[in-house]
């Protein structure tokens, strides 16, 4: 996947690591929320309803809802089959459908299309695997993703390296496709204002992340075929401010 790639250029030990099992996954709570969020916003209510479950345990001696770390409140999670999303929490995913729907173009990007939809294929001759959040024939992929200021957007960009990401998809889909499509991200802010911008990648820039995307891959073949898996800090550095 686009992730576990992204794991393995950082650090090949910690790919390898999670990979075996040996550094567990964590799913944290606010995943669930993102994970929902992106249900709400790119499926329907329809979807989200059949997926998640929004309520909370009530303490009767008071009326009040139990609070989210108390043991009552975990148990009452534990007994119901679906994830739970807080009123709250849900007040909050409505923010961010309201935001990105109201926002022309992302609107448009959204308006038609397919979510969540999986493409598998061999990629450099390693299986591999995507996840689109929403794909449409002409607008091709488009990414959802929220942000604390839409300000330094880019600057997450690069930090999360997401091009790498949209250079990983856009090749993986080629693969089955035949033709490359364009990678959109829509942006919304988890805060106040909830502003919500769009993105296009850059085509050199996609160009560029799926050379290096290529020799990941070429690497991780090497690592697998001699079973050594680096951290990528073997060597001494040169530090200089």
């Amino acid at each position: 996947s686009s992730h576990a790639l992204g794991d393995f250029r950082r650090c090949p030990a910690m790919f390898r690591g999670q990979e075996t099992g040996a550094i567990p996954d964590e799913d944290r709570p606010a995943y669930v929320i993102g994970r929902a969020a992106h249900a709400l916003i790119l499926e329907g209510r329809d979807k989200f309803d059949a997926e998640y479950l929004v309520g909370e345990p009530v303490n009767p001696s008071t009326g009040k809802a139990y609070g989210k770390t108390t043991q009552a409140y975990q148990a009452w999670c534990d007994e119901q089959e679906k994830p739970v999303i807080a009123p709250a929490d849900f007040e909050f995913i409505k923010r961010l459908q309201t935001a990105v729907w109201l926002h022309h173009e992302a609107a448009n990007l959204l308006h038609e299309g397919i979510a969540e939809s999986v493409v598998r294929a061999e990629y450099c001759g390693v299986p591999c695997q995507i996840r689109m959040d929403f794909f449409h024939t002409v607008n091709g992929i488009i990414d959802l993703k929220t942000c604390d200021n839409l300000d330094y957007f880019e600057a997450d960009a690069r930090r999360f390296q997401y091009v790498y990401q949209a250079a990983f998809y856009r090749a993986v889909l080629r693969k089955v496709a035949g033709r490359d499509y364009p990678f959109h991200l829509i942006a919304v802010e988890k805060h106040e204002p909830f502003r919500c911008g769009v993105w296009l990648a850059a085509e050199d820039s996609l160009e560029l992340a799926e050379v290096e995307n290529v020799a990941a891959i070429g690497r991780l073949k090497k690592c697998r075929f001699e079973n050594t898996w680096p951290t990528g800090y073997e060597d001494t550095r040169i530090l200089s401010i």
